[in-house]
């Protein structure tokens, strides 16, 4: 069975413990999933871990996506987005989790190691820096983009914010997270059409991001008083 040794070895790999993040399981265990991930690409191509994400039991399915997120290429993003939409919620999030894993990697490895540094700055000026240095590097790098309208959000910079988030859907267009990320950038401008039709592209990509539904919703209903009153 072509699943059977990938099972096996990924529930070799230690569990994560209650509330344990996704980013620090990674790092406790980083040597028995180097481990795991020489022992995949001995046996199994990348198109063989999309058929199992599509097709498999719920455990390979959940194997498949864990692999394409640590060993994937840009080809398994529709794949994983797919994955998204599953009936079984946990591996509705591991293939979130292998997304944004793909997404951190560049061509490069130094750009990616340069974009994980960044993110770990707590000044946000710095930062600010090495991602606009980053993009002239590496301006196809659409998580570089998407870092930096995290920033100019979070500095109340919200035109700014959009822009960006539009240039990293240019080069991503399966970024949920941007596309939720314009939508709070226009909600906060009181661009409410506009906020409302980012929110439903982001529940194209991933309809069961938390609390996704209810906003657009509330924005709907508010909306069509809005109109009524008029």
């Amino acid at each position: 069975m072509a699943c059977a040794l990938l099972v096996q070895w990924y529930q070799e790999i230690p569990r994560p413990r209650t509330r344990e993040s996704f980013p620090s399981w990674f790092k406790n265990h980083k040597k028995a999933i180097e481990q795991f991930q020489n022992q995949v690409t001995s046996r199994y191509a990348e198109c063989t871990l999309q058929r199992l994400l599509a097709n498999g039991e719920p455990v390979a399915k959940d194997a498949a996506a864990f692999c394409l997120g640590i060993l994937g290429t840009w080809d398994s993003n529709p794949h994983l987005a797919a994955a998204l939409k599953d009936a079984d919620e946990g591996i509705r999030q591991m293939a979130a989790e292998a997304m944004w894993s793909l997404w951190f990697r560049s061509h490069e490895p130094r750009h990616s190691l340069e974009l994980r540094r960044i993110v770990r700055l707590r000044d946000r000026r710095k930062a600010m820096e090495g991602l606009n240095t980053l993009i002239v590097e590496a301006p196809d790098f659409a998580e570089a983009w998407n870092q930096r309208a995290i920033l100019n959000f979070k500095a109340k910079r919200f035109e700014e914010a959009i822009h960006d988030c539009e240039k990293t859907l240019q080069l991503n267009p399966w970024h949920f997270g941007a596309q939720a990320g314009m939508a709070q950038a226009y909600m906060h401008m009181r661009r409410h059409a506009a906020a409302l039709r980012a929110f439903r592209a982001a529940h194209r990509i991933n309809p069961h991001m938390d609390g996704i539904v209810s906003t657009i919703r509330l924005l709907e209903k508010a909306l069509d008083e809005g109109s009524s009153a008029e």
